[in-house]
C-alpha cells in the first residue's frame, strides 16, 4: 500500500478570504532604503545567445539582470508595454507599479507568459538597483534566509528514449551530481494519452525502481499527457513504485481534471509550472487540487508574484517546489528557495547555463546539494555585457 513520504503534511483548510490577505500582503522590504530611487532608463543588452536588463537610477544607482532567450520576441512587450510605465517612479514602489502597469493601456489582456516573462525580468534589475543600493543582497529585501544551500534532483527532460536508455542517462548525472532523487518524463506531452513510445511510461517507472533501488526518491512528470481517468491510471503506477510526487497529469488549463485525479490519488499531485494567476493558485490550494505548488520564477512573474505563492501554499500546509525553466531562472530559483519557509526537499537541477559563471565563487554541485549565493542585489557579476560584441536592442529614457 502506498505510503505518502514524510515531507508531505495534510491538506489544512484555509478561506479565499484568507489567501486574498496573504495576495495583498507587500512583499518588498523597503525600510531598508530611506530615500527614493528614482528611475531614469532602462537598457536591454544583447550578447550572443545572452539578453541583460539594465536600470538606472537618476542618482547613478544601477541594477543589472539576466533575461532569457524569451527576450528575443518578448521586448517589443518588455519596451512598448512595461517598462515605459516604471520612468521616473520610485523603484520601491515596484509592487504597485507593477499592479498598476498590469491594467494601464489594458496590457491584462496580453496576459500569460508574454507578459510576466517581462515583468520577471524588470523586477529583477529593479531588485538589483535597489539591493545594491541597500548594500544587501536580494534576499534581504524580500525575506530572511531560511536555508544557504539546496538539495537537489536530475531529470532528462527526455521523452523518445526507450526505458533502458533514460535509466542509463539518468545513472550518468546521478553520477556527476551526487543526488538522491531523480525525475521521469511519462506520456507524450500535451498528447491526449498518447505515450510517446509504446509501453514507455509504465516500463521506465517499473525500471528505475528495479535499477536504482528503493533508497532513490523518484519524481514523475506527465506534462499534460493525460485525461483524468488515464492520469488516475498512470497515478496508481507511480504509487505502485513508491514515487515521491506526480506532476501535472492532465493539461495545464484543466483545473478540474486535475482535482479528479488529485482526488482519486494518494500520492502528492505537483501542478503550477504554467500558472501565472495569483486568484488560480488560491483556487488550487483552497480546493486542494495540488498538493505542492510548482510556480516558476519567471514564468509566474518574478519573486513578488511566487512568494505570494508560497505564501497561500504555506497556510494550507503545502510545500512549494518550483518549476525550474532552466538557464537564468535556475539562479533566481535558489534564491527564491532561501526566502520562502515551505520549500520542497528537492529542487530540479538544470544546470545554471549562461549565468554560472557570473557567480563569483561558482556554483557547484556535490553530493545532490548546490550552495545559495550571497553578495549584493543578485550577487552577479555581469560584466560580460562591456564586451565589444554586446550589443543594444533598445535604450529606454524619461
Amino acid at each position: 500500500m502506498y505510503q505518502v513520504h514524510q515531507d508531505f503534511s495534510p491538506h489544512k483548510p484555509v478561506s479565499f478570504a484568507r489567501l486574498q490577505e496573504l495576495m495583498d500582503k507587500p512583499v518588498i522590504q523597503t525600510q531598508l532604503i530611506d530615500t527614493p530611487v528614482i528611475i531614469d532608463s532602462f537598457t536591454l543588452i544583447n550578447r550572443g545567445d545572452a539578453w541583460f536588463l539594465r536600470v538606472r537610477g537618476k542618482q547613478g544607482e544601477e541594477g543589472l539582470a539576466p533575461c532569457s532567450g524569451q527576450a528575443d520576441y518578448f521586448h517589443l512587450i518588455l519596451q512598448k508595454k512595461l517598462l515605459p510605465y516604471f520612468l521616473n517612479k520610485d523603484a520601491r514602489d515596484m509592487e504597485s507599479i507593477f499592479r498598476e502597469a498590469f491594467v494601464n493601456g489594458l496590457n491584462y489582456k496580453i496576459q500569460g507568459l508574454a507578459w510576466w516573462c517581462c515583468a520577471a525580468w524588470a523586477e529583477s534589475a529593479l531588485l538589483d538597483m535597489l539591493g545594491k543600493r541597500a548594500g544587501v543582497n536580494v534576499t534581504d529585501l524580500i525575506g530572511k534566509r531560511y536555508r544557504d544551500e539546496l538539495e537537489l534532483y536530475v531529470a532528462s527532460g527526455n521523452r523518445h528514449t526507450s526505458p533502458e536508455e533514460e535509466v542509463d542517462i539518468l545513472q550518468e548525472r546521478v553520477d556527476e551530481t551526487g543526488v538522491k532523487a531523480i525525475k521521469f518524463k511519462l506520456g507524450g506531452r500535451m498528447s491526449r494519452n498518447a505515450d510517446s513510445l509504446a509501453g514507455r511510461t509504465e516500463g521506465i517507472l517499473n525500471l528505475a525502481r528495479k535499477h536504482f533501488g528503493d533508497g532513490m526518491v523518484i519524481h514523475s512528470d506527465g506534462n499534460g499527457s493525460f485525461d483524468a481517468v488515464k492520469g488516475v491510471e498512470v497515478g496508481k503506477i507511480v504509487e505502485s513504485i513508491n514515487g515521491y510526487f506526480y506532476e501535472e497529469p492532465c493539461p495545464f488549463d484543466d483545473l478540474w481534471d486535475t482535482k479528479a485525479v488529485a482526488d482519486a490519488l494518494d500520492i502528492p499531485l505537483a501542478f503550477g509550472e504554467q500558472e501565472t494567476s495569483l486568484r488560480r493558485f488560491a483556487w488550487i490550494i483552497e480546493n486542494d487540487a495540488a498538493q505542492v505548488l510548482q510556480p516558476d520564477i519567471q514564468y509566474s512573474g518574478g519573486f513578488i508574484q511566487c512568494i505570494k505563492a508560497a505564501r497561500m501554499a504555506e497556510a494550507a500546509g503545502k510545500p512549494v517546489t518550483p518549476h525550474v525553466s532552466g538557464g537564468y531562472p535556475s539562479y533566481n530559483t535558489l534564491l527564491y528557495c532561501a526566502v520562502i519557509p515551505n520549500a520542497g526537499h528537492y529542487h530540479e537541477y538544470k544546470h545554471f547555463k549562461g549565468v554560472e559563471d557570473c557567480v563569483p565563487g561558482g556554483l557547484t554541485v556535490k553530493d545532490g546539494r548546490v550552495r545559495v549565493p550571497g553578495g549584493i542585489g543578485l550577487g552577479l557579476d555581469l560584466s560580460v555585457v562591456n564586451k565589444s560584441d554586446a550589443r543594444v536592442i533598445f535604450d529606454l529614457r524619461s
